[in-house]
């Protein structure tokens, strides 16, 4: 009888809970929509399918699939949201909401810092899809070293008074709210910084967008000026906002499984090379040198797909560590070294940047390549992850300054 009992009471299986999540997939998710999720930087598709798709992937709670439930989230376990992603991409499904900054950054650090009216306030709609976040970090003069930013707010009582210039500020023309690093205490510098959560549409913030050399403006700078926040919007202790940034980077460099396919994913790179270089008398790419380029970048994703399956299961439940500093090295060179293959692939075809001379995924792989120079640039430079890779993994001392 107790055995019985124990059997009743015992949690779903995985095998139990993969045939309940096909089932349900098979019912929720408009097989129109298979395969075209959008390219990173596309806009969000307009269509029926989309919008009730994306309705019944946030109340179901499986937009943040290991968020508690208690928030709007799906309360699964690292196993269970596995399951739940191995099952999307069999039906070429994907996560409408999965790699916004609410859901990879603010969303987890806020579990962790924010209090429980915090909480209540703004988990709820990130997990239902409702609000865009952006990410007040960077300014004209505080980039690699955040730590010397100076946007200022100043106590006034049942409010701060923010007055200063944010840049590289990701959406912020369309985003609802800004979480940012700000000085609250101009005679320190890490312990003088506090984390906020600003109203974008608070009077006196104005969001500008940058135009890069892609031709996108996914990037603005922003402008607060007199900006009036409430007390209850300050995350963490005042002036603890530097370890609450710091752990908010950690999050922003997992690489996700929920990331918008780019342009030069589109197909596989052996056939887009194929396709242009064509086969030699062997069935061989006839550019000997190219085609050990790509078995080297092809073993070297396969590594990476390893390691970052390796670093999840190692962090566990206690989030990302400091090997996300690897991961974001190591997947910003993959990037760039997989678009500039394709543009050398393409010839002169790789040379286009409008005209009819030119197809749509041509000119997608020029821009693609275009605007992934930066990538070893946002969310913490090259040379800024080494750092904490010496520092953090390798353990090496640091080198003392000859002055």
């Amino acid at each position: 009888m107790a055995d019985m009992q124990a059997t009743l009471s015992a949690p779903e299986s995985l095998e139990d809970f993969r045939l309940d999540v096909r089932a349900w997939l098979d019912e929720a998710f408009p097989s129109v929509l298979a395969g075209r999720a959008p390219q990173a930087g596309e806009a969000e598709p307009d269509s029926e399918a989309y919008g009730r798709w994306r309705t019944a992937l946030c109340e179901k709670g499986w937009g943040t699939p290991t968020w508690p439930a208690a928030y709007g989230g799906g309360g699964l376990t690292v196993a269970q949201a596995r399951v739940l992603r191995e099952e999307m991409r069999r039906l070429g499904a994907w996560n409408p909401i999965g790699y916004s900054m609410g859901v990879r950054m603010l969303g987890p650090t806020l579990l962790e810092y924010g209090t429980e009216a915090q909480k209540q306030a703004h988990i709820p709609p990130i997990a239902r899809g409702e609000t865009r976040w952006c990410q007040g970090y960077s300014e004209p003069g505080a980039g690699s070293d955040l730590a010397s930013l100076q946007t200022r707010a100043e106590d006034r009582g049942d409010h701060f008074l923010v007055n200063g210039q944010k840049t590289w500020t990701s959406g912020a023309n369309h985003a609802d709210w800004c979480f940012c690093l700000v000085r609250t205490d101009p005679t320190r510098k890490h312990d003088g910084i506090s984390f906020l959560l600003i109203d974008m549409r608070s009077r006196g913030v104005e969001a500008r967008p940058i135009r890069l050399i892609s031709g996108r403006s996914p990037f603005c700078e922003t402008f607060l000026t007199d900006v009036r926040v409430p007390k209850e919007n300050l995350v963490g202790p005042l002036n603890g906002g530097w370890t609450i940034g710091k752990r908010l980077l950690q999050y922003e460099r997992q690489r996700s499984e929920d990331a918008p396919p780019r342009a030069t994913e589109k197909r596989p790179i052996e056939e887009v090379v194929v396709q242009y270089l064509g086969r030699d008398e062997d069935g061989r790419l006839a550019d000997r040198d190219l085609r050990m380029r790509l078995v080297r970048h092809a073993m070297e994703r396969q590594a990476f797909a390893l390691t970052m399956q390796r670093v999840a299961l190692e962090a566990g439940a206690g989030g990302p560590t400091a090997a996300t500093s690897i991961l974001k090295n190591v997947s910003s060179l993959l990037v760039q070294e997989r678009a500039e293959l394709l543009v050398e692939a393409l010839g002169q075809q790789g040379l286009g940047w409008g005209g009819t001379g030119f197809n749509a995924d041509e000119l997608a792989c020029v821009r693609e390549w275009l605007s992934g120079k930066a990538n070893t640039i946002f969310a913490g430079s090259y040379e800024i992850q080494n750092n904490i890779i010496a520092k953090r993994i390798l353990g090496l001392p640091e080198i003392a300054s000859s002055s």
